[in-house]
């Protein structure tokens, strides 16, 4: 119960002090600091981070790729996950099941950026099938926070 209320107020700022979320959840200052280090041990909380507008880094496009490979053996399967986390363009991307096998969320400067990213991981890699893209004309929504 704690723990899940702890969660629910560092979702939404985890600047607060552990006095401040303490009052928050009802708990001493203390008891809060010592959930928190172990829902950081454990892995609960994956990461303490800032959430940049991509805006900072100029004109920005953002793309929702949809790709089928063209085999899906383990090996390549893996070539094509490590390409994709190697690329810092990719800012999300799933395996999934139906028509596709991946779904990536793309930001990028430009279109001819993304050019030169699809020229690069789609068009150049041989068991890329096909990819169909998305383009973000404006966010509607935007959160990572999970409810609890």
């Amino acid at each position: 119960m704690f723990d899940r209320a702890i969660l629910n107020v560092v979702q939404e700022n985890n600047q607060l002090t552990s006095s401040e979320i303490g009052d928050r959840v009802g708990l001493s200052s203390t008891a809060c600091l010592r959930r928190l280090a172990r829902l950081r041990q454990t892995g609960i909380i994956k990461a303490d981070v800032a959430i940049v507008d991509p805006a900072v880094g100029g004109a920005r496009v953002t793309l929702v790729v949809q790709v089928s490979l063209e085999r899906e053996q383990a090996t390549l399967l893996d070539q094509f996950k490590k390409a994709m986390i190697a690329q810092p363009e990719v800012v999300q991307c799933y395996y999934v099941t139906g028509a596709h096998d991946f779904v990536l969320i793309v930001n990028v400067r430009d279109m001819a950026a993304y050019d030169e990213f699809t020229q690069a991981h789609f068009f150049n890699n041989p068991n890329v099938r096909q990819f169909s893209t998305s383009v973000v004309m404006r966010e509607v929504k935007f959160s990572t926070r999970i409810a609890l």
